[in-house]
């Protein structure tokens, strides 16, 4: 795979030499191009100015971090929460971070998990991967399944289970296999329950390619106590098999997992700039770009101001569990003290930064484009990190839009406890348009990422020229906060050195 070249160098370095930068401004041709600093300098020297930390920082050094991931997952399946793979991830984190001279450890936390079984006994033998419903309730049930109104033929047109007369003659103690479409998955568990079933196995509908796979339902807010799981509509088919039986188990357990917490310690050790990235991938795959991408970022940032003495401490972390619900970074939160918590001035999240078919995406804290959902708080301050991600892309002459403030990844504990937030974001399953593939290239009608929580979100599911942007932006972003978060908080630092101009943003590109 070819790499990216690294464009910033006939940009963002311009300001090298003390020269002021006001905009994007194009060397000419005949210009002599500034040289690239080796990395043994890089490790060893203070990277204290944006000049030194971005002609250091580079998304081939975030490539070698993703190197290490997917060599992890090729040696034990995948990297996903309670795996070998997981814990030689912690690992590696945390001998990089270290080797950087950071102080890092491992910070372990509890959660309810569950232990689970999908098993068909007759009239074949076979075990099928499953996703435990959010919601489900707890059982050890082997029994006939039963299929209620199932549409396994185009155009699948499915309302298996929305209704209580779809189990009309349904054999109570049997376990209920429904189809997803037209209504909630807690609604067809309701049904299911109150029609006798010992437990339910929702099956993707497979009306559109994008729902034949895996399928990992919420039951919330509906309430039920017998197990429900989700497949596959290819296992759901098999298992709608006339005299099919199977083995459903569901058992709910204590697990422990563990957060990687790293800090560089600065002069002012009671403001705390915070910036994570979750370290876990989906079962079953490397997860590259979901999330190695953000955390080989950090990486990569961390190795390169290893030596600084910054004026807020910095911290970095790499959080657990992040795929089965937020899980790492709310249960850290959760521990902390109050007092703890009001050290922390900001919280920066990266999580998924360098998708395939990528925009290059903003938080919308000030909602200039997108509403934020309902519930969903942004704390003051939160708008003047999204300003600095904006002022980064305008210097690097690279546009960006905005992405939803929606609290759907590791910040979310942190808003929810008013400390200002913000971050990037590249894109997962949604589309990208026309006008998107006009400024950021890529295919318009395919997704962001079509490797989105799939097996192939290997180290060829990433673009590599928007990790290597991001990570600068990244670098930009650490940097500036380590000196000082005036803008977000009120707390004065000091000026970063160097005759370095930041130029307003130049705006979102508008097109969601």
């Amino acid at each position: 795979m070819s790499r990216s070249p690294h464009l910033r160098r006939a940009g963002v370095l311009l300001a090298a030499g003390g020269l002021a930068v006001s905009g994007l401004v194009a060397l000419p041709s005949t210009a002599a191009q500034p040289s690239k600093p080796n990395p043994v300098a890089c490790e060893n020297r203070n990277n204290n100015t944006y000049d030194k930390l971005l002609d250091c920082v580079s998304g081939d050094g975030a490539f070698e971090h993703l190197e290490a991931f997917q060599a992890i997952a090729d040696e034990h399946g995948d990297r996903a929460e309670g795996t070998p793979g997981y814990q030689a991830s912690v690992d590696y984190v945390i001998e990089v971070m270290e080797d950087a001279g950071w102080d890092a450890e491992a910070v372990p936390f509890d959660y309810e998990g569950t232990d689970s079984v999908l098993e068909q006994t007759a009239p074949i033998t076979a075990t099928y991967e499953h996703y435990v419903a959010e919601g489900s309730g707890e059982g050890d049930v082997t029994a006939a399944v039963t299929p209620v109104d199932l549409a396994l033929d185009p155009p699948r047109a499915s309302t298996s289970g929305c209704e209580a007369e779809d189990f009309d003659g349904f054999a109570a103690g049997s376990i209920a296999l429904v189809q997803r479409g037209s209504c909630a998955f807690g609604l067809k568990a309701e049904n299911a329950e109150a029609a006798g079933a010992s437990g339910v196995i929702v099956m993707n509908q497979c009306d559109t390619p994008d729902r034949c796979g895996p399928l990992n339902p919420t039951l919330v807010p509906s309430v039920v106590t017998i197990p429900v799981v989700g497949v596959t509509f290819d296992d759901g088919q098999a298992l709608a098999a006339e005299g099919s039986t199977a083995h459903l188990q569901v058992d709910f357990v204590t697990k422990q997992s563990l957060n990687v917490i790293a800090e560089l310690q600065g002069k002012n050790d009671n403001n705390v700039v915070m910036a994570g990235a979750h370290l876990d991938s989906v079962d079953g795959g490397p997860g590259i770009n979901d999330n190695g991408s953000g955390s080989a970022g950090l990486l990569e940032v961390a190795e390169k101001l290893g030596n600084h003495k910054p004026q807020n401490t910095v911290r970095f972390a790499f959080w657990g569990a992040e795929e089965i619900g937020l899980i790492g970074s709310t249960e850290w939160v959760a521990d902390q003290p109050q007092s703890e918590l009001d050290r922390v001035a900001l919280y920066l999240n990266f999580d998924m930064i360098g998708s395939p078919n990528y925009f290059l995406g903003v938080y919308d804290a000030n909602e200039s484009t997108f509403p934020a959902p309902a519930g969903v708080p942004i704390p003051d301050g939160s708008i003047a990190i999204e300003e600095t991600f904006e002022s980064f892309y305008t210097l690097a002459g690279e546009r960006y839009d905005d992405t939803q403030f929606s609290g759907r990844s590791d910040y979310q504990a942190f808003i929810a406890n008013d400390i200002p937030s913000g971050g990037l974001f590249t894109g997962a399953e949604e589309v990208k348009t026309d006008e998107q593939q006009d400024i950021w290239g890529g295919v318009a009608g395919e997704s962001f990422d079509q490797c989105y929580h799939q097996a192939c979100d290997d180290l060829g599911n990433v673009d590599l020229h928007a990790l290597d942007v991001n990570t600068d932006s990244v670098a930009f972003a650490v940097l500036t906060f380590a000196y000082s978060t005036e803008s977000v908080n009120g707390v004065k630092g000091k000026k970063v050195p160097g005759n370095f101009r930041i130029p307003a943003p130049a705006g979102p590109e508008g097109t969601f």
